[in-house]
């Protein structure tokens, strides 16, 4: 399960009791699809509250059900399905048949979460729903601190395959370490097929590729790191550019998506794909001094502590549907 979605089953789980379904771990088969169909009968006819993650085919049985049965469901959408990049192939939006599931979904569910203003925005441009509300994703500030001496290190943080390398921009995060042959560049994430053999072909050896990492090291490589890049080219929040930020990183990101809405004044922008501007950014990176000031726009605005308050003051207004 990823780390975001096993945080906010944490959240639930502290203030509800929470039956939990990972769809996931039943897809390819007919058999699969008749046990999440079964479960999520059972669960949904158990439960007060439906909740769950993504607009996708699976929450719109949820969703279904749930209206079926008169009880309220929130869905928090992830981003992918409101983006249409026919560019890299990117977003939900660019096939009709899932854009329809999505649709139907936004509209139907009780209340929508929104990530981010920019997914927010999104969100509505696709759907005429007044059920949406911004909460933003959350990191523990407490579990994701800065080391008392940083490393002369560059970090990237994200899934590497031949769909992410171009939207995560990690070909000029590696160009860019060419120019700092005395500074580590630091890869991390999954890597589930040879997309990172074709990286590591072009790398120079102060680029390393960690694969992915358990939290705890993950939480080590944030801490002793001095610079963040989130290079992409869409971004509906940017969850490991606010660990970074938690973690005293300076950003240096794109303008994409909501990562000015999230980095704010504390980062440095850079023109996605641009070598020249990002060398720049990453050297005036190095040299600055004011990780703290990072760190705070962290806590004030995404601090999970803030995201389970907005939960349970959610999750609390929440009144029984009539049965469609």
């Amino acid at each position: 399960m990823p780390t975001f979605i096993q945080s906010d089953l944490d959240l639930l789980s502290k203030h509800y009791e929470v039956r939990s379904l990972d769809v996931g771990k039943y897809e390819g088969s007919f058999k699969g699809e008749m046990i999440v169909a079964y479960r999520l009968l059972r669960g949904v006819l158990w439960s007060d509250v439906v909740f769950s993650w993504f607009a996708d085919r699976h929450t719109r049985g949820a969703v279904r059900l749930s209206r079926m049965f008169g009880k309220p469901s929130v869905v928090v959408v992830g981003g992918y399905e409101v983006a249409k990049m026919p560019e890299i192939g990117y977003g939900s939006m660019l096939d009709p048949k899932k854009a329809k599931t999505v649709r139907y979904v936004l509209k139907s569910a009780t209340k929508v979460l929104a990530v981010s203003g920019f997914s927010q925005e999104q969100i509505r441009a696709v759907s005429d729903a007044d059920n949406v509300e911004l909460v933003y994703n959350g990191v523990d500030t407490g579990t994701f601190i800065p080391s008392a001496s940083k490393s002369n290190l560059v970090l990237t943080v994200g899934l590497v395959n031949k769909n992410t390398v171009p939207l995560k921009g990690f070909r000029t995060f590696i160009e860019c370490a060419a120019r700092f042959p005395d500074v580590r560049f630091v890869v991390v994430g999954l890597c589930p097929d040879n997309a990172v053999d074709e990286l590591k072909a072009v790398a120079p050896k102060n680029v390393e590729f960690k694969g992915l990492l358990p939290q705890g090291e993950l939480r080590e490589i944030f801490a002793k790191a001095k610079v963040y890049c989130q290079l992409s080219m869409h971004e509906s929040f940017g969850m490991s550019t606010v660990e970074a930020m938690s973690s005293g990183c300076i950003p240096v990101v794109t303008r994409a998506g909501a990562l000015p809405e999230v980095v704010g004044d504390t980062g440095i922008f850079v023109p996605y794909g641009d070598v020249e501007a990002t060398t720049k950014a990453i050297h005036e990176a190095l040299k600055r001094t004011d990780g703290d000031k990072v760190r705070e726009r962290a806590k004030k605005l995404f601090s999970i502590d803030i995201r389970e308050r907005e939960f349970v003051r959610i999750i609390e207004g929440l009144n029984p549907v009539k049965p469609s």
